[in-house]
């Protein structure tokens, strides 16, 4: 059986509605959604899972990793980790398939190959349409470079270890997979002789990057960090990624344990942050550990004082430049550890929780 993967947080529920029931209209009826709530907020997860309970063939699982960035990867590997041979394919809320879709990709299984597939884009207006699929009005098509959207055989990616979980926020993870897949044997086609979906209409995220503090997590200038280790891992032929482990996803009594701990405050001087970094945060003991980093206060009439009578004046490191390094570290060193990261922009501070 075909297994659509739909990798999900925060997104609104009627784009979820016209892509489910456009599953619920397919003339071949031999396949299963596995939707994946990758940490979406309490009031909307509750929204959704009743949505996905209207529909038989689509199992809800929800992660408890809303304070972490968003994975997309993590989100595909916890479900293709537990398949036992067959094929999957990455699905999209965003989608809305031809009647066929199903029948057209069970033709298209093969072991040995993986295929992926063009898309035609809709307009915001014409998303707004409740139409059958033929009516709606593309305003333009997707080309060999958009690389998502992909049938794949299971046995195959397994040996791979999975989608790379270094990926985070978005960017690359569907080229890198593709390419590894060609490295290690498995050719990959692009599928365009017919539009079999349509893409709703939604802002760019990536246009979203912001380059002040916000509380949606964010780091700047992912994409490009990204994009370069694509390049690297297309340099050195890489196949195979997560050699420590792939497929993990934190348990909610693992994520309830770190609000057990102690909160030890820090500053964001520059000498404190770099020895937490480099030294406190890769031996910590085993256990649950909390730090808040708060902003060092603005020097007052005293401190001005001593800093014109030649005193040494304490660096200290941007907040948001303090949320970009935290962050980093925890996806490239903790990223398999139970953690939440939570950021308070009034305050300003920034609350780590992780358990060793």
């Amino acid at each position: 059986m075909l297994t659509l993967i739909y990798p999900y947080r925060n997104r609104d529920l009627e784009r979820v509605k016209r892509s489910l029931d456009s599953l619920k209209s397919q003339r071949d009826s031999n396949f299963r959604v596995a939707f994946v709530d990758y940490g979406s907020r309490a009031q909307l997860a509750s929204e959704i899972k009743k949505l996905i309970g209207t529909y038989a063939f689509v199992t809800y699982t929800y992660h408890p990793v809303q304070h972490q960035p968003w994975n997309k990867c993590k989100a595909l590997n916890s479900v293709i980790k537990t398949q036992e041979g067959g094929y999957f394919f990455v699905a999209d809320v965003d989608m809305i398939f031809h009647p066929d879709f199903i029948a057209r990709a069970r033709s298209m299984q093969h072991p040995d190959m993986a295929v992926y597939f063009k898309v035609g884009f809709l307009s915001e207006e014409e998303t707004a349409k409740n139409l059958p699929f033929s009516e709606y009005k593309i305003k333009f098509e997707s080309d060999e470079g958009a690389t998502g959207l992909t049938l794949m055989p299971v046995d195959a990616v397994k040996k791979l270890r999975g989608f790379d979980e270094f990926y985070h926020f978005w960017g690359s993870e569907d080229t890198d997979m593709h390419v590894r897949l060609k490295n290690s044997g498995i050719p990959v086609s692009f599928y365009s002789e017919e539009v079999l979906m349509l893409h709703q209409y939604h802002v760019i995220y990536r246009n979203r990057e912001d380059k002040a503090l916000t509380e949606e997590l964010r780091v700047s200038n992912i994409v490009r960090i990204n994009h370069r280790h694509l390049q690297t891992g297309m340099a050195a032929g890489r196949t195979t990624v997560n050699p420590q482990s792939w497929g993990i996803i934190p348990s909610r009594e693992d994520m309830e344990q770190l609000d057990g701990a102690e909160t030890e405050l820090m500053s964001n001087t520059a000498d404190e942050v770099n020895e937490f970094l480099f030294a406190r945060l890769p031996q910590l003991e085993p256990g649950v550990h909390a730090f808040k980093f708060v902003q060092k206060k603005k020097k007052g009439a005293k401190q001005l004082i001593k800093q014109t009578l030649g005193k040494h004046d304490v660096p200290t490191i941007d907040m948001k430049q303090l949320n970009d390094q935290l962050l980093l570290h925890l996806i490239a060193h903790h990223r398999n550890a139970p953690y939440s990261f939570v950021v308070d922009v009034k305050e300003p501070s920034l609350e780590l929780r992780i358990k060793c």
